[in-house]
């Protein structure tokens, strides 16, 4: 079955869930056009300050369109995992239908979402984590390659998908699209669909400061680097005068740390505390903000195709009549049997 058919949407499009840039506005708009924005529910709460329950509603007085919601199922404590699980809970009971899990066992959210006729994709970046996504029930994959944003895979997209190609389900191009011929290029490929996350911050909708929006315009693909200074493994940003002056290796204790069975843990919830703060002052829009040389941009290579902030819905329609005017790669090829 087609990613669109599957999901009920017309475009092979999602806006990939983003903390801190996920906000109700963004993921409405993308919905609205006819792709389908994923809600994250840590910035809808956190950052944005909305209940998730009010959040769904106020998207819904938006659009009636499908939207998808990122459950992050690590199981760092059974507190956090029962407030996800909660969480949803929350989602099933407003209508959500598409999860993209990741960075653990997907089985227990599929178990409560599949009996409900939901659909579970799971983001991945090889094979072992594909193979283990599929045993836990999984409908499609996420495939992350190695221009994404923020933690980037180790592959690229063609070797991505000649790796998981022969799995059986459809597969997502996530990483280093931002312009038309991207998005067909990956379609072509195979790939049943595309997540784009860099392409949709600089939209009109997301609520990114606006000095964040214009570095992801001027960047050129040679001003992303990889630093693990955020959160202890390579983090994608845009160079600034601050990320060079720090660094891109963490420091030799943290290093250390993250080395240790017991001691890792710890250092990647200092890690995860301070990247939070960091990355919600430097990417939100309003308030008193330092120089913008301090701050963690995260981006992917995709900044070499984004020329402007535009409406979120402009670019779905226009990467949609690309793919339609492309001698019949609107229609993705089903992934090998």
């Amino acid at each position: 079955m087609s990613l669109t058919r599957q999901l009920g949407i017309d475009v092979p499009l999602i806006c990939g869930a983003m903390y801190p840039c996920s906000n109700p506005e963004l993921v409405a708009a993308v919905s609205a056009a006819g792709g389908i924005g994923v809600i994250q529910p840590l910035s809808m709460i956190y950052v944005y300050g909305h209940d998730l329950r009010e959040g769904l509603r106020l998207i819904r007085r938006t659009t009636d369109k499908p939207v998808g919601m990122n459950v992050l199922i690590e199981r760092s404590s059974k507190m956090y995992l029962d407030r996800m699980k909660r969480w949803v809970d929350v989602a099933l009971e407003e209508g959500v239908r598409f999860f993209v899990t990741s960075l653990g066992n997907p089985r227990w959210v599929v178990e409560r979402i599949a009996p409900l006729g939901g659909i579970v994709y799971h983001d991945v970046t090889e094979r072992k984590w594909a193979e283990k996504g599929l045993a836990g029930g999984v409908h499609g994959l996420i495939a992350v390659n190695d221009r994404a944003g923020g933690h980037a895979g180790p592959r690229s997209a063609a070797q991505l998908y000649e790796e998981l190609g022969d799995l059986g389900v459809p597969l997502v191009c996530a990483g280093g699209i931002g312009d038309e011929a991207g998005f067909v290029a990956a379609l072509k490929m195979g790939y049943a669909g595309v997540q784009m996350g860099t392409r949709f911050i600089a939209t009109d909708e997301c609520g990114a400061h606006a000095d964040y929006k214009q570095a992801i315009v001027a960047a050129t693909e040679a001003d992303i680097v990889h630093t693990e200074r955020v959160t202890g493994v390579p983090l994608a940003v845009i160079r600034t005068p601050y990320v060079e002056r720090i660094g891109l290796k963490a420091g030799p204790i943290a290093r250390w740390m993250l080395r240790g069975r017991r001691t890792k843990h710890w250092m990647r919830t200092i890690y995860a505390l301070r990247s939070a703060w960091q990355l919600k002052r430097a990417s939100l829009a309003g308030g008193a903000r330092e120089a913008t040389s301090k701050d963690y941009w995260q981006a992917g290579k995709s900044v070499a195709g984004i020329e402007r902030v535009e409406p979120a819905g402009a670019i779905v329609r226009r990467f949609a009549a690309a793919a339609l005017s492309a001698s019949g790669t609107a229609t993705p090829a089903r992934p090998r049997a």
